[in-house]
């Protein structure tokens, strides 16, 4: 079964070249184009896709609307952007990822059929990355214009099949625990923290609330690479605490919250009393990279019940086994409720799992690490 993309995007050039490009990769078939979500809506009511690959500046409506409208829906199709208007660290790229976008392809003003067709590879995997994102093999919907029932030379291209990676665990970046792992006394402090989609602005809410000598803090929010500098830019200049995005060897102290490095896998680890990051290369894990199961196992692993653990808005599972880890560890942890997360999926996958201690709305979560850090 091959992947179906529609696209949307005002240029008859471009739905022209990515049509072209994208159907010579023989796992992807592009069932539809549309030159706005409007129309865009309709094609999907026909036959839904797999992937949608949206621009940002459209008429009638233009694409951040849609893709926040998208994904306030029970079953959101994932998006890669593909525009000239999300430029790294702009506040359409930001948007982009906190209304759920999977990835964010930045296509030039001038020359964009060249950099289309040159960028086959990269754009492919986009819509491949975005398409295992779901986590599942949609079932092919039969086409109902004409009334045919005989498969047409598409459906037949649909057809042929396509194998998700599977899905890898934390076990394939974590090593075997060796004699020294468990945490050794002390009082000190850390905090976890795991996100996806919603995340970006929840974590804005978070880190404005809380004061400039709260325990240090290391957080994994799903976004693509060379995005989590500008975003942790962003967070720095409303935040008490510093934050940074996290460098391999940075040391977790009170007042810093280091963010996980597009695209890097960040870990928590100890050195005597002290507690440091290690950012490496490593397999998708949950389909993640960064992975929020990483850095939970991690924390488990080498600060055991001087963690505490929070678990936000977000599609998917990811997180869920660590912080049922960390729970077991003797860690403190807490979920997001529903009524305030933008998707409620890893809340509810980590509360399903049995590994929340606390279920609170995101404007209480700062209140509650403090009263965590200092009771628990």
């Amino acid at each position: 079964m091959s992947i179906k993309v529609l696209i949307i995007d005002d240029s008859a050039l471009v739905r022209e070249t990515m049509t072209s490009v994208l159907s010579s990769d023989p796992e992807i078939v592009v069932i539809g184009t549309a030159p706005d979500p409007i129309i865009g809506v309709r094609k999907i009511n026909q036959n839904r896709p797999d992937v949608i690959i949206l621009d940002i500046e459209m008429a009638r409506m233009d694409g951040l609307t849609f893709l926040r409208k998208l994904n306030e829906t029970i079953d959101p199709i994932p998006c890669v952007i593909c525009s000239t208007m999300v430029s790294e660290g702009s506040p359409n790229a930001i948007k982009a990822l906190e209304y759920g976008a999977c990835s964010i392809i930045q296509k030039p003003a001038l020359g964009t059929r060249k950099f289309i067709e040159e960028s086959k590879i990269l754009i492919s995997d986009a819509v491949k990355s975005a398409y295992q994102s779901t986590g599942k093999l949609k079932k092919l919907i039969p086409s109902q214009i004409g009334g045919s029932t005989r498969p047409s030379t598409q459906e037949k291209k649909q057809n042929q099949p396509y194998t998700v990676q599977p899905k890898l665990t934390a076990d394939v970046i974590l090593q075997k625990p060796t004699k020294g792992t468990i945490p050794i006394d002390t009082t000190e402090r850390i905090i976890v923290v795991g996100a996806s989609t919603g995340g970006t602005e929840a974590l804005k809410d978070l880190l404005s609330a809380l004061p400039g000598d709260t325990p240090g803090m290391v957080i994994v929010q799903h976004m693509p690479e060379h995005f989590t500098k500008a975003f942790a830019g962003r967070l720095n200049g409303l935040s008490k605490m510093t934050v940074k995005e996290a460098e391999n060897g940075d040391k977790v102290q009170r007042g810093l919250a280091l963010i996980a490095p597009g695209n890097k896998h960040t870990l928590l680890k100890r050195s005597g009393k002290d507690y440091y990051v290690e950012v490496r290369d490593g397999p998708l894990v949950s389909r993640h990279r960064p992975s929020v199961d990483v850095l939970f196992r991690s924390a488990a692993r080498y600060a055991g019940k001087n963690a505490v653990g929070v678990i936000m808005t977000g599609m998917g599972d990811d997180g869920a086994k660590g912080m049922k880890e960390m729970h077991d560890a003797g860690a403190y942890t807490i979920a997001q409720d529903e009524a305030s997360c933008i998707v409620f999926g890893m809340p509810a996958e980590a509360i399903k799992n049995g590994g929340v201690d606390k279920i609170v709305p995101l404007q209480s979560i700062a209140k509650t690490l403090i009263s965590a850090t200092i009771i628990h």
